[in-house]
C-alpha cells in the first residue's frame, strides 16, 4: 500500500476512470468517489461514496478528474454543491485530453478564486482502456515540481507517470501522442484495404509485419479488429477531432508548419461526417473502403 498520507478522490468513472480508480483503491486501501451513476463495484471493494462534488472535495487532498474535457470539469466547480464550495487545500489532477492554454487559464482562475488553496497538475494518459485496466498507462505530467512529484507518487498505481515540464506540458505531449496515433491508425486501415483487395490473408500479413518496422502497440491492440472488420467501440474515433484540434493549436503557437496534421484533421473530419465517429478508431479500415475514388 502507498505510504503517502494524502486522501485521494476520483471523479469521472467511465471507461478510463473506473479501472484507474480500482488501481488507486487497491494501492492505497481507501478512495473517495463521486459519479452520476451508482458504483456498486467500487463501493463493494472499499471505496467511500460522496453525495456531491462539494462533499467529495471536502474529504480529499488530491482529486483525479477523468472527465472528457475541461467544460465537464467546469460544470462541477461552482455553486453551493460545487467542488470549490467544499475544498480546503486541494490538488486537482486533470486527466482529460485538453487545451494546454485552457488548462493554464483554469489553473489561474482556481488559484485566484481559492486564494491559492487549489492547485492543478495536468496528467493526460495514453494506453487506452486496455492500459487502464492493466495499470500500464503512460501518464504525462505538467505542473509545479512539488505538485507533479506528489501526483506521480499517487498515479504510479495506474502506470508510468513522468513529469515533462510546467503546467500544460502533459497536454503538449498528449497532442504529440495523438498525432502519431491518428497517423498510424489511418495508415493501418488504408493498408488493410489495399491488402484485402489484393487477395492477401490479412491475419497472416499483420502477424508477419508486426515483427518488423510496421509493428506497434497500436497494431497489437487493434490487429484483430482490422482483420475482422469489427470496429465496435473501445476508443471512439470522433475524439480524435478534438485531440487533433489541440495539436493544431500547438503547431500555430510554436510556428510549426505541420505536414501531416492538416491531412489527418481533414481525414477524421470526413470520417465523422460519414457517420463513423462513434466506432472504434479501427473504423479507418471501413472508412477507406467506403470512399468513392471518383469523388476524391
Amino acid at each position: 500500500m502507498s505510504s503517502s498520507p494524502a486522501t485521494v478522490g476520483v471523479i469521472g468513472l467511465g471507461a478510463m476512470g473506473h479501472p484507474m480508480a480500482e488501481h488507486l483503491l487497491a494501492a492505497r486501501g481507501a478512495l473517495v468517489i463521486h459519479a452520476r451513476r451508482p458504483q456498486p463495484q467500487l463501493i463493494a471493494a472499499g471505496a467511500s461514496w460522496a453525495d456531491s462534488p462539494r462533499e467529495l472535495a471536502s474529504q480529499v487532498d488530491v482529486l483525479l478528474a477523468m472527465l472528457p474535457d475541461l467544460p465537464q470539469l467546469e460544470e462541477l466547480l461552482d455553486g453551493e454543491d460545487g467542488l470549490l464550495a467544499g475544498t480546503g487545500d486541494l490538488l486537482i489532477l486533470i486527466g482529460s485530453t485538453s487545451s494546454a492554454p485552457g488548462i493554464r487559464a483554469l489553473a489561474d482562475r482556481l488559484h485566484t478564486q481559492s486564494d491559492g488553496r487549489v492547485r492543478v497538475v495536468d496528467c493526460p494518459v495514453s494506453g487506452g482502456e486496455d492500459g487502464a485496466q492493466a495499470g500500464t498507462l503512460s501518464i504525462m505530467l505538467g505542473g509545479d515540481e512539488e505538485d507533479a512529484e506528489r501526483a506521480a507518487e499517487i498515479l504510479t498505481a495506474c502506470g508510468r507517470p513522468v513529469h515533462l515540464g510546467p503546467l500544460g506540458a502533459g497536454q503538449v505531449a498528449k497532442a504529440c501522442n495523438q498525432l502519431v496515433v491518428s497517423a498510424t491508425i489511418l495508415a493501418l486501415g488504408e493498408a488493410t484495404v489495399l491488402a484485402e483487395r489484393s487477395g492477401l490473408d490479412l491475419d497472416a500479413m499483420w502477424t508477419l509485419l508486426s515483427g518488423g518496422y510496421a509493428g506497434s502497440r497500436l497494431l497489437d491492440s487493434r490487429r484483430e479488429k482490422l482483420v475482422t472488420g469489427d470496429d465496435s467501440p473501445s476508443g471512439m474515433a470522433k475524439y480524435m477531432l478534438k485531440d487533433l484540434r489541440f495539436a493544431a493549436d500547438i503547431a500555430e503557437a510554436t510556428g510549426t508548419s505541420a505536414v501531416l496534421l492538416p491531412t489527418l484533421r481533414h481525414a477524421f473530419d470526413e470520417l465523422v461526417a460519414a457517420g463513423l465517429g462513434d466506432r472504434d478508431i479501427a473504423v479507418t479500415r471501413r472508412f477507406v473502403a467506403s470512399r468513392d475514388t471518383e469523388t476524391h
